[in-house]
């Protein structure tokens, strides 16, 4: 109670909303950050959702990755505020008690991107299936090996703390490539040495697990110490384009950038681009825009009096869609072009 005394407090001092309706029903978006282009898109997207439908909007955000405090601070906010509804893309678990207390409150909870753990924790999620999309690049990767030996980078997000995001998209990239996963609730369980049977099918070897933060100084930083573990890297994977980035610097600067190909996930408009470059060898989409106008339609609906959105049957979230695009398509590997992908990058 002392912290939504504190949080009533900041919003009678006078926080602006940021678009939409002032006297429409109010929605808190809250973010991983807003210095990552996805969160960016999914930002201006729900600006433009609620001008369109007069819902009044608020945007708060961690300061990083992995910030969950300042997203705790933001969901207090909300519920100090009377707004209708919560979207969040989450830092991590620790935020879940200060979610069920919004719920107990009477606010809409909505996960965008990122389910929580666990994922009944919202009352409905707007999602990539994100282990989908590590598949759809692992294919991709496997049978661009063409039976060569796959010594692989894993360039992950975390190593101090549990993402669902994180660990479905490493587990799903290597579940593509054909490549056994004991237990995909966690990343790290599968052999470090092997066959995979994906594509022609050869022998692979997983050099290391790095969490580079999503960041390109964490994705240049953890290729340099896979590099520094086994030089003759040729297949890297990342947990996104920002870390994607920051592994081709690592190998450029090595010389090696024509020697390893990266598969990543974001599908952002200037990583497609990075796709046509040849930074990229092949990157999976998501449609962050789509999850946050679904998201903001979905509260403005509920605060007017209208029925919350169902889940499809047996399923435990909504899957926005992704596609896999590469400028170097593979027969049997269903994909998109560049331009084809560009068309619908980040909408």
């Amino acid at each position: 109670m002392t912290l939504l005394a504190l949080a009533l407090a900041a919003v009678l001092a006078g926080c602006a909303g940021d678009g939409g309706d002032d006297e429409g029903p109010g929605v808190s978006l809250i973010l991983k950050t807003q210095t990552n282009p996805f969160f960016v898109a999914m930002r201006d997207a729900a600006r433009e959702e609620a001008r369109a439908g007069g819902t009044r909007l608020s945007v708060a955000a961690g300061t990083a990755d992995g910030d969950t405090q300042n997203q705790i601070n933001a969901i207090y906010t909300a519920i100090a505020r009377g707004d209708e509804g919560i979207l969040i893309t989450s830092n991590g678990p620790a935020v879940n008690a200060a979610l069920r207390l919004a719920e107990e409150y009477g606010l809409y909870v909505i996960a965008l991107d990122t389910p929580l753990d666990p994922v009944e924790t919202a009352d409905l999620t707007y999602a990539t299936d994100n282990f989908a999309a590590g598949r759809l690049i692992g294919e991709y990767a496997a049978a661009r090996l063409d039976g060569e030996k796959a010594v692989i980078a894993m360039l992950d997000l975390y190593d101090d703390q549990v993402v669902s995001v994180d660990v479905e998209r490493d587990t799903g990239f290597l579940d593509g490539m054909g490549i056994e996963v004991p237990d995909k609730r966690v990343y790290g369980s599968e052999e470090p040495t092997g066959r995979y049977a994906a594509g022609r099918g050869g022998d692979y070897e997983i050099v290391c697990h790095e969490a580079t933060q999503g960041a390109i100084d964490g994705g240049r930083q953890a290729m340099e110490q896979c590099l520094s573990r086994n030089p003759e890297v040729n297949v890297v994977y990342t947990i996104n384009e920002p870390a994607g980035e920051g592994a081709y610097a690592a190998l450029r600067a090595e010389g090696r950038e024509r020697d390893a190909f990266i598969v990543t996930i974001d599908g952002s408009c200037g990583g497609l681009e990075s796709v046509r470059e040849g930074v990229f060898a092949a990157d999976a989409t998501q449609y962050p825009g789509k999850m946050a106008q679904l998201g903001v339609e979905s509260v403005a609906e509920i605060g007017a009096g209208g029925e919350a959105p169902e889940l499809p049957d047996g399923e435990s979230f909504v899957d926005t869609g992704t596609n896999l695009v590469t400028a170097e398509p593979i027969d049997g590997v269903e994909s998109q072009s560049v331009d084809q992908g560009l068309e619908e990058c980040w909408g």
